[in-house]
Parts: C-alpha cells; structure tokens; sequence
C-alpha cells in the first residue's frame, strides 16, 4: 500500500486546481489574447493572430442562453458602426455540433462573422467560465476589457466605453 504525506496530497490539490484554471482558458484583462483560429459559417478562416493592428471583439455564446441572446443586437449594432473604422469580431457558438443548422438560423439576423466552438482549429481560451462572455482586444493583442453577465454585461454604452478609445488610437 502506498502513502502519501499530507504536504504532498495538499501540492497536488494546489497544482491541480492552478492547471484546472488555466485549462478552463481563465484570459483577463491585461493579459496577451491568446490564439483563436476557427472556420467561420461561411467557410472564411478566422485568426485572432492575424488581425494585430485592428481591435477585435470576441463572443462566446450560444442558442439557448438567453442572456447571449438578448446582448446579440447590441453586438451586431456596434460591429456595423465601427468595422469601417478597424473593429473586426466574431461570435464564437459553444453549441453542439448538431444543432449548427440552429445557429446559422439564429446569425442570419446578424451580419457580424461567427463560427462553432467545435470548428476551432486552436482555441487558447479554452471552455468559456460562463456565458455569454466577451473579449475586447486591442491592436497589440491584449486583452483590454472582459464582459461577462454577472459582472458588466454587454450594452452599446459598455461597448463604446471599451472599444472607442482603442480605435481612437490606431
């Protein structure tokens, strides 16, 4: 039989939880965003990497949460004023890969690109901590702002807030 000291259970409960935390995609504010490639719905390839220079909004959502739901036309709103001024996003679906016809439904009130969690060919951020959840990135790659429900949802004010002053700067 063998034995474990306390000190040595108690490290790998501590090293579990800070790679279990890292392996849920935990990205904050201030820190670099992390690679992101998928196929859009559309079939065009997305890469976070490759939009360096432009700020970049990123939505974690899905079909049956409301909330996501309700913050989609704010989105959408945003991403028609400010893509002709550098803004670039993507609403990243965390459904199902057999409920796509669902989502494709849903995005054809929208013009901004999404694509599937499942069609992600990297995704450093991992399983969203909640839903909905954004990112905004600005040209440097960094992280600069977090939207999540519980903390600071998504409205056209909070947007303006975060994302105007980055385009400001390019």
């Amino acid at each position: 039989m063998r034995r474990f000291s306390i000190g040595s259970v108690l490290a790998g409960c501590i090293a579990l939880v800070l790679t279990s935390r890292l392996a849920l995609g935990a990205t904050d504010v201030g820190q670099s965003a992390p690679p992101l490639t998928a196929v859009e719905l559309d079939g065009r390839a997305f890469d976070l990497g490759a939009l360096r220079g432009k700020v970049v909004v990123v939505n974690f959502w899905a079909t049956w949460c409301p909330p996501c739901r309700a913050e989609m036309p704010a989105l959408d709103a945003f991403y028609r004023q400010y893509h002709g001024q550098g803004l670039e996003m993507i609403g990243i679906s965390t459904d199902r890969p057999r409920d796509r016809n669902d989502v494709v439904k849903v995005m054809q009130a929208f013009v901004y690109p999404a694509a599937m969690l499942g069609d992600a060919k990297t995704n450093g951020f991992g399983a969203p901590e909640t839903l909905p959840i954004t990112y905004v990135i600005d040209q440097a790659g960094i992280v600069r702002a977090k939207f999540r429900p519980d903390q600071m949802a998504v409205t056209q004010a909070g947007l303006i807030a975060a994302v105007q002053p980055l385009l400001l700067h390019k």
